[in-house]
């Protein structure tokens, strides 16, 4: 079990290069809790992101101007706007509005703390654009499907559920996984508000240890993973939904 952290210190003492994170069992526990909360803020946001998505895209086509006119402008101002922004205005903006809650020995907390605040803004964000990947599959399902679900008697919000949207789910599912791919990477900008994920634990690394360029390889070789196993997860459920006909 030491030959690691014994391998990492020889490197060190040989060649310069400092790999705290794996001989270290303080930085390692560091690094540890912040790709945990990595793998919350993106696990947590895709789903958020999908349900707002199909939801948004429901109500984007259905009967209600009022409704329409909502979902469109959430979808405006949010994939119009910088995803840092939007961290910042719903943590210092949204947040600063909202009452506190008081604890047993008298301290105000908010109601909301830093990563629960990431996730509503991240998952807000991608859902926008997950409204209109739905929105574009939906509108490649054809009308007599809908129509034959009508005669069968499915009412509109059954013909969503078990027809319409399980086909326009193969038709946008490419774009789909870019979009969350992305979301994947764009938790890093939860670092501006001190939330303790993967690049926030390797900044206060470095910044103790002073190894800059090790870190920076260890952060980078970590996201090239956790992207290569969604894009790997996601490339499967492709394959499995896979129908000719609704799909490349």
């Amino acid at each position: 079990m030491d030959a690691v952290p014994n391998w990492f210190r020889t490197l060190y003492d040989t060649t310069g290069f400092n790999f705290t994170v794996f001989y270290d069992p303080y930085d390692w526990d560091r690094y540890v809790n912040g790709l945990k909360t990595t793998l919350l803020l993106a696990v947590t946001t895709i789903l958020a992101s999908l349900v707002i998505g199909a939801v948004g895209a429901l109500l984007q086509g259905g009967p209600s101007r009022l409704l329409r006119g909502v979902v469109n402008g959430f979808v405006v101002v949010f994939r119009n706007t910088p995803p840092l922004v939007q961290i910042f205005f719903f943590y210092f903006g949204l947040g600063t509005l909202l009452p506190a809650a008081q604890t047993a020995d008298g301290l105000r907390v908010p109601i909301l703390d830093n990563v629960q605040w990431a996730i509503v803004s991240l998952s807000l964000f991608a859902g926008a654009f997950n409204v209109e990947i739905f929105r574009s599959g939906i509108e490649a399902v054809p009308r007599t499907t809908i129509e034959a679900a009508e005669a069968l008697g499915y009412t509109r919000l059954k013909a969503y559920l078990y027809i319409v949207l399980p086909l326009a789910l193969r038709v946008c599912l490419p774009a789909l996984n870019n979009n969350l791919i992305n979301l994947l990477k764009t938790t890093t900008l939860a670092y501006a508000i001190a939330v303790p994920e993967t690049l926030y634990a390797v900044k206060q690394i470095w910044s103790e240890s002073q190894n800059v360029l090790e870190m920076m390889i260890v952060l980078l070789a970590t996201y090239a993973v956790l992207v290569g196993v969604l894009v790997w997860i996601m490339h499967r459920w492709e394959r499995a939904l896979r129908i000719p006909g609704y799909s490349r």
